[in-house]
């Protein structure tokens, strides 16, 4: 994921998503999600914001950190950010933001870690979903060049 959202309350942004099998432009506004194709003219893809969610609680990150710290996690001191680092599961995901909980539901572990800079921000959360059958799944989210909030609408039809 690459591009600028708002992580104060209500999450927005923009930004374009990759994977091994696609790249898409998602614009997050208070309802709605739209997501479409990379480098497309194509229809927008509509999902209320509520159900679009992915597998880290990026909305939710101060209160994720504080479930792993709750999990006896593992806290050290990096070169430039303390690292906390925890196993959890999906139940436990699921106290945090219930969608993503129960969008992980498949999943038999989580080993979760975040980066915390001198600053006080979370500047990266790396996930490991572990499943009983299917490879495993990385993600990580990096968060850089704090600014202040920018304002989001639903794009415009091509």
């Amino acid at each position: 994921m690459e591009g600028r959202v708002n992580l104060n309350a209500p999450f927005t942004g923009r930004t374009t998503d990759t994977t091994e099998e696609y790249t898409e432009d998602v614009v997050y506004t208070r309802r709605t999600v739209y997501r479409r194709a990379s480098g497309t003219q194509g229809m927008w893809q509509e999902f209320p914001a509520s159900a679009a969610k992915g597998g880290i609680p990026t909305d939710r990150l101060p209160q994720y950190v504080r479930l792993m710290l709750g999990h006896r996690a593992s806290v050290h001191r990096r070169s430039e950010a303390w690292e906390v680092s925890a196993h959890l599961n999906p139940k436990d995901i699921e106290s945090v933001d219930r969608t993503v909980g129960r969008n992980l539901r498949s999943a038999t572990a989580i080993d979760a870690e975040a980066w915390i800079n001198d600053e006080g921000r979370i500047v990266r959360v790396h996930q490991k979903i572990h499943f009983a059958s299917g490879p495993d799944i990385d993600a990580t989210l990096t968060l850089t060049d704090f600014k202040s909030p920018m304002p989001v609408n639903a794009p415009t039809a091509s």
